[in-house]
């Protein structure tokens, strides 16, 4: 059965086993550990039969709030769970007074993107060689949570 729920110091391993399939960038289970410890952030995370299926770490400071990571394993995508992981998200926020959510995306990440864009978040600029492995700009884009 599909479940969202808050991440814990339990995901630890299988976040940081996802992020090494996701990411060239991958976080370290101790950064991640690290993230999950702090007041200013929090996690979501999408099981299915007890196996992590995608996740979410978000930093929020007085309004504002930041996806810093955001991943669905490539079996489990085009099912919905990125949406209802942003649901999660979203809903969190607003329990915490969060009115905007931002969030960067690489410029060729064309599928991400239109993810993005349907859920309703919108191009606020560039970042001009952002990422790294491979070099890239970053798409900065919001989301109004009134």
């Amino acid at each position: 059965m599909k479940t969202i729920r808050n991440m814990t110091e339990a995901d630890v391993g299988a976040v940081a086993e996802l992020e090494k399939a996701v990411f060239s960038d991958a976080w370290t289970a101790n950064s991640i550990r690290d993230t999950l410890c702090q007041k200013q952030a929090f996690g979501v995370a999408a099981e299915d039969a007890g196996k992590l299926t995608g996740y979410c770490m978000v930093y929020f400071v007085m309004e504002e709030a930041e996806i810093a990571r955001i991943a669905v394993e490539a079996s489990s995508r085009r099912q919905g769970i990125g949406r209802e992981i942003l649901d999660q998200v979203c809903l969190a926020c607003r329990e915490r007074g969060i009115t905007r959510l931002l969030l960067d995306v690489r410029e060729g990440n064309e599928t991400a993107r239109r993810f993005y864009e349907g859920y309703g978040f919108r191009k606020d600029g560039i970042r001009r060689n952002f990422y790294d492995r491979p070099r890239e700009h970053a798409v900065l884009m919001s989301l109004a949570l009134g």
